[in-house]
């Protein structure tokens, strides 16, 4: 399954605290697994963005459908596919 990375910015989202976050986090992980999606790891950032979220989906469908679930929940951001770096060496090697 491709893995995807969202950068996430949370924009004019008003998060009232911490509690509200975690349950934002239990309701897209739910949603990403409707998508045929997996919420592998999120993580707090300090600079321009503030949460990076990696998730894998069963295609670029799902992974369209996981972004848009983040930005309808108020988290705005970048997503992006992944590739583990040895498997980019392995491209890399093919050439």
């Amino acid at each position: 399954m491709p893995t995807y990375a969202s950068l996430i910015e949370l924009g004019d989202r008003d998060v009232q605290n911490a509690q509200e976050m975690a349950s934002i986090w239990g309701e897209i992980q739910t949603e990403f697994e409707q998508h045929n999606a997996e919420l592998l790891d999120s993580y707090a950032i300090l600079g321009a963005h503030d949460f990076l979220v990696l998730f894998e989906a069963a295609d670029n469908e799902a992974g369209f459908k996981c972004a848009l679930t983040l930005r309808r929940h108020g988290l705005e951001g970048q997503t992006m596919e992944i590739v583990d770096t040895d498997d980019f060496s392995n491209l890399v090697d093919e050439i």
